[in-house]
């Protein structure tokens, strides 16, 4: 007679097993590896949009220069019969294009993301301490090949005689 007529309800069983999955989710949520992805996700948004400014904005424009004042986004295959001044005319027109200047930066934005991702896990893998070397409790018999204690003065197989270790 504990229970009240609610709890034993339709509606208060649902109730219940609602309030039993948001825990559940709520656990997997703060779960450590759960919150570190999406930290993850949020900095390599940030570094994304970072690496894309300095290559389209200081990167890209200086080699444009030095090629004879190339804008690598005009560089384009034009795939229709009709020219176009540029690629947005292009594009504006509807006309299929291939985007050579977009995927060269794409490539070179994709270079400096893995270059920067490659620094940081080496930087955070020189930073972790080597875990502690353990030394075997045991040990191979040197006349049956059989495992045994580092302890033991006799082969539990073979019962030869072998100096302990320990």
């Amino acid at each position: 007679m504990g229970e009240s007529t609610f709890e034993n309800s339709t509606a208060g069983k649902i109730i219940k097993r609602e309030a039993k999955v948001f825990k559940e989710f709520r656990e997997f949520i703060m779960h450590g590896s759960v919150v570190d992805l999406a930290i993850g996700v949020i900095i390599g948004a940030a570094l994304g949009k970072v690496v894309t400014s300095l290559v389209n904005d200081i990167i890209m424009p200086p080699i444009g220069l030095v090629l004879g004042r190339v804008n690598f986004t005009d560089l384009y295959i034009n795939l229709s019969s009709t020219s176009y001044a540029s690629l947005a005319d292009a594009q504006a027109a509807g006309a299929p294009t291939i985007n050579i200047g977009v995927f060269i930066t794409t490539i070179i934005q994709f270079i400096i993301i893995a270059l920067v991702i490659f620094f940081i896990v080496k930087a955070i893998n020189k930073l972790k301490r080597p875990a502690p070397v353990v030394e075997p409790d045991t040990r191979e018999c040197p006349h049956c090949h059989t495992t045994i204690s580092n302890k033991a003065d006799r082969c539990p197989n073979c019962t030869s005689e072998i100096q302990p270790l320990a």
